[in-house]
């Protein structure tokens, strides 16, 4: 047999370095080039030592530890020990999900006569498994499971990033309430230019209960104003809170947004309740979250205003107690 040294230690170089380098992404910690390239080539020689009989003894579980615990200290330094563990047991999942992603895909593509030819029995009737992987689907499936990995964590980093700028939205006109989810948007600066009050949006399918039934599909179509002129022939109890919002869209000239003026708005968002009134409601007549996850985008006036207008009445309130005076 004939075996490219060489080109295993190559191989395991450019492993040992993906690793560290998902290991850092996933740490969200920086690598200095030359800490990253001498601890992939400690790991990458540790697999070299595999064909010189004299090392045997180097490939049990303490001394693999052992090596792992030297290239997460080249690479990261210590920076205590808490840390120092979070790296560990980071590098230690991706290795694993590394691992289990290559046996997965490799038994998918076996056939039955394959995986079964590979079954054979030892003279005390216990069964083992001969695997036998091709060196260069290893090293495909390998970055192709790591680059996965790296992907499906990205997705969750952004779910979680959107997560802490969601919050529960409950608009109210007289008697009726209308609940979903909303979006804190700190870029909205929609305001209505007459009463520079803060424009919320909010699709137009939460409120197709009380509007007339034409609109939700004529709002993304129609000038608004149109729909408002037409409203002389229909019974709507809520007309006299319709507003009109001129807004500049991007790449767009000037438009109308139709907007409601409801009572109150009451926003949470992290245990924290804030509530106002003024406010308007503009109405969007298409879906502003592809996968459902919010139906509101807020505007941040709405959440500052609210806090500063607590804080003003808690001060306010501790102010009027009176003193003890002992």
């Amino acid at each position: 047999m004939v075996v490219y040294v060489d080109l295993i230690f190559l191989t395991n170089l450019m492993i040992d370095g993906a690793l560290i380098g998902l290991t850092a992404w996933m740490r969200q910690t920086k690598l200095v080039w030359w800490r990253w390239l001498l601890s992939a080539i400690v790991g990458a020689l540790y697999v070299v030592m595999m064909f010189v009989p004299q090392f045997d003894f180097m490939f049990t579980f303490l001394i693999k530890f052992g090596f792992s615990l030297v290239m997460l200290s080249i690479a990261f330094g210590y920076k205590g020990l808490q840390a120092f563990t979070r790296t560990l047991g980071t590098f230690y999942i991706i290795n694993f999900v590394a691992a289990g992603g290559i046996l997965g895909v490799h038994y998918m593509l076996q056939s039955s006569g394959e995986l079964f030819n590979g079954i054979w029995f030892t003279a005390s009737g216990g069964m083992s498994f001969d695997l036998k992987i091709a060196f260069w689907f290893t090293f495909i499936i390998f970055f192709a499971v790591l680059l996965l990995f790296k992907i499906v964590q990205s997705a969750k980093r952004k779910t979680d990033r959107l997560c802490t700028y969601l919050g529960k939205v409950e608009v109210c006109i007289d008697e009726k309430v209308v609940s979903c989810t909303g979006l804190l948007d700190t870029g909205n600066q929609l305001t209505d230019p007459l009463s520079r009050m803060p424009v919320m949006v909010m699709e137009v399918a939460l409120w197709q209960e009380w509007l007339p039934d034409s609109w939700k599909h004529r709002l993304k179509q129609e000038s608004p104003d149109k729909l408002i002129m037409e409203l002389d022939q229909q019974q709507f109890k809520w007309q006299d809170r319709l507003r009109l919002v001129p807004y500049r869209g991007i790449n767009k000239g000037t438009a109308f947004m139709l907007a409601i003026k409801p009572d109150r708005v009451r926003v949470t968002m992290e245990e924290m309740t804030y509530e106002t009134t003024k406010v308007l409601i503009g109405l969007d007549g298409g879906v502003l979250s592809s996968d459902g996850k919010y139906q509101a985008v807020i505007h941040p006036e709405l959440v500052q205003e609210a806090a500063s207008a607590q804080s003003t009445a808690q001060s306010a309130e501790a102010t009027e107690k009176p003193l003890n005076v002992v």
